[in-house]
């Protein structure tokens, strides 16, 4: 028992070691030290004043607690940059009233990934997240809550996107 201990333990040292694993689910390489979060601008028709800085620093926070990637503002290995293009509320569930029972708030963003070490992981992709709630509650009672929930998700989806090569 205590000779498997042992080589677990070895193991778990090497493969943190290495510099390309890492508990956190990254797989950032090892010559990699630096990101800039640029603002994430908004450009969507219906524009929520706070969300452009709530997704940037939410971005910035979750690089900072789980890589060892230092935040630089500019001259960094790793960049990313973009824009929220749409901040949409839908009708879902219709009743037999033709009224609509649900809604929804959907958020998109058009990221720009650049690795300046290695090019070929560069990528132009667009995320989108959403939140229903019931029609109803008026979008104010609820849009805070609901536009933490998309950024959470968002930021997720573009860590995993950018580090995690997920």
């Amino acid at each position: 028992m205590k000779r498997s201990l042992h080589i677990l333990f070895f193991a778990l040292i090497v493969l943190n070691s290495c510099g390309i694993y890492s508990f956190s689910g990254t797989s950032i390489a090892p010559d990699v030290n630096s990101i800039s979060v640029v603002r994430i601008e908004n450009r969507a028709m219906r524009v929520n004043p706070a969300l452009s800085n709530q997704l940037t620093e939410a971005l910035k926070e979750k690089y900072r607690k789980l890589t060892k990637l230092t935040i630089e503002d500019m001259d960094s290995d790793l960049i990313v940059e973009g824009e929220i293009n749409s901040y949409e509320i839908s009708s879902l569930a219709v009743t037999a009233n033709e009224v609509a029972s649900m809604n929804r708030l959907t958020i998109s963003v058009k990221i720009r990934f650049t690795n300046k070490k290695y090019p070929k992981e560069d990528f132009d992709r667009s995320f989108a997240e959403f939140e229903d709630y019931p029609s109803s509650t008026s979008l104010d009672a609820v849009e805070a809550r609901l536009v933490d929930a998309i950024v959470e998700k968002l930021t997720e989806a573009i860590f995993n996107a950018t580090v995690a090569n997920w």
